[in-house]
C-alpha cells in the first residue's frame, strides 16, 4: 500500500505541473480527493490493515491528503495571478490627464428654484412632502371643497385615465392625505408643509399657459393662525428668491378650498409693469393664490376646524422662475432646448 502511494503522489505532480488552467485544476482535484478518487480509495481501503498497519498507513495516506489539497490551492493562486496580469495587458489605457470631450448636465431651471425655496422653508420649520400625479377624483376636488357639478372644476379642465383618476390640476389636491398623515396639530406646535410637484390641465397654450406646470403648495395648521402669518411667509420667499424689493399686489380672489381667498400678483418682470404678451398686457402676473384653509377642507381632512385655523398657497412655480430669469413663453420649459436651459445652472 505504501508503494501504490508513491506512485498516487508522483502521478499527481505529474498532472498538476501540465495545468493551464481552472477547469484543469479542477478534474483533477475530483480525480484525486472526490469520492472516487485515488486518495480517497486507499482511505477505504485502510479497513482492510491490521491495527498496526492501520496506524502507520492511514498517516500516510492523511498526509498526502494534505499535501494534494495545499498543492492544489497554490497552483490556482497561480493561475488566477496569471489570469489577472493577462486582463491587464489586454486592457485599454486611458489618459485620465486629458480633459473630457463629455459636457456636464445642468439642473433644470425650475428645479433650481425649487430646491432654493425648499430650503428656505425648512429654515422656517416646514417639512418637504411629495404628492401623487395621479390622483383619485375626491382628492383633486372633493377633499379641496369643489364638490361634483361646481362651476370651479371647469376652471381646471384635465385628463382623466380609464380606471376613473385623473393627473392633478393643482398641488393642492395632496391636502387631505397630508392633513391624515399628521393629525391635529400639537399646542404651540403648527403643522407646516411645503409640497412641490408637477400638475397637469387641458389648457389652450400660450406664453403664460402650458399644459403641463409646476406648483410648490404650502400650509401652516395651528392655533391662531392668521392671515398676517400668511403675508409674512409670502414676503420672506419673494424676498428671498428675487434678492430684491417686488412690487407686489394682494386682491380679493375666489377658491373653494379657502375662506377668505386672495390673489397675491407680481409686478410683471419681462415688461417692468408695461404691458406685454407674457402678462397679457396687464402689467401684473397671477403668481400666488393663498387664503385661509376653508373650514370644510379641514373638516375632511380630519381637524377640528373650531379649535384649529390654518391658511394655504399654491405658488406657481413655473411662473416665478419666468419672472426670477426674465423667460418669456412659458412653453420654453418642456421644448428640450438644451442650449437655453443650461443657461442657468449655478
Amino acid at each position: 500500500m505504501l508503494e501504490n502511494l508513491d506512485k498516487i503522489k508522483q502521478q499527481f505532480h505529474d498532472e498538476l505541473n501540465a495545468v493551464e488552467s481552472k477547469g484543469e485544476l479542477e478534474k483533477i482535484r475530483v480525480s484525486f480527493l472526490g469520492k472516487k478518487g485515488l486518495v480517497t480509495q486507499e482511505l477505504k481501503n485502510l479497513r482492510d490493515l491490521t491495527p498496526e498497519e492501520k496506524k502507520t498507513a492511514g498517516m500516510k495516506v492523511n498526509s498526502l491528503k494534505q499535501e494534494i489539497e495545499k498543492a492544489i490551492v497554490e497552483h490556482q493562486k497561480i493561475l488566477e495571478e496569471r489570469e489577472y496580469l493577462e486582463e491587464i495587458k489586454s486592457a485599454k489605457v486611458y489618459d485620465f490627464t486629458i480633459p473630457s470631450s463629455r459636457e456636464v448636465g445642468t439642473l433644470h431651471p425650475i428645479t433650481i428654484i425649487q430646491k432654493q425655496i425648499e430650503d428656505i422653508f425648512k429654515t422656517m420649520g416646514f417639512i418637504i412632502e411629495d404628492g401623487l400625479e395621479i390622483q383619485t377624483e375626491y382628492n383633486n376636488f372633493e377633499a379641496v371643497n369643489i364638490p361634483k357639478n361646481h362651476p370651479a372644476r371647469d376652471m381646471q379642465d384635465t385628463y382623466y385615465l380609464e380606471n376613473g383618476q385623473l393627473l392633478k390640476t393643482h398641488t393642492s389636491a395632496a391636502q387631505n392625505t397630508i392633513m391624515r398623515k399628521y393629525g391635529e396639530p400639537k399646542k404651540g406646535e403648527p403643522l407646516k408643509v411645503l409640497f412641490p410637484g408637477r400638475c397637469f390641465r387641458n389648457e389652450n397654450l400660450d406664453a403664460s399657459h402650458e399644459n403641463t406646470f409646476f406648483q410648490l403648495e404650502g400650509m401652516m395648521i395651528g392655533d391662531d393662525i392668521s392671515i398676517s402669518n400668511l403675508i409674512y411667509f409670502m414676503k420672506v420667499l419673494l424676498s428671498e428668491v428675487f434678492e430684491r424689493d417686488v412690487k407686489v399686489r394682494l386682491r380679493p380672489g375666489f377658491f373653494p378650498f379657502v375662506e377668505p381667498g386672495f390673489e397675491l400678483d407680481i409686478n410683471c418682470a419681462i415688461c417692468g409693469g408695461d404691458g406685454c404678451a407674457t402678462c397679457k398686457q396687464t402689467g401684473w402676473l397671477e403668481l400666488l393664490p393663498c387664503g385661509m384653509i376653508h373650514p370644510n377642507v379641514l373638516s375632511m381632512g380630519g381637524i377640528d376646524p373650531d379649535k384649529y385655523t390654518g391658511f394655504a398657497f399654491g405658488l406657481g412655480l413655473t411662473r416665478l422662475v419666468m419672472m426670477k430669469y426674465n423667460i418669456k413663453d412659458i412653453r420654453m420649459f418642456n421644448s428640450g432646448n438644451l442650449k437655453q436651459l443650461r443657461q442657468f445652472t449655478r
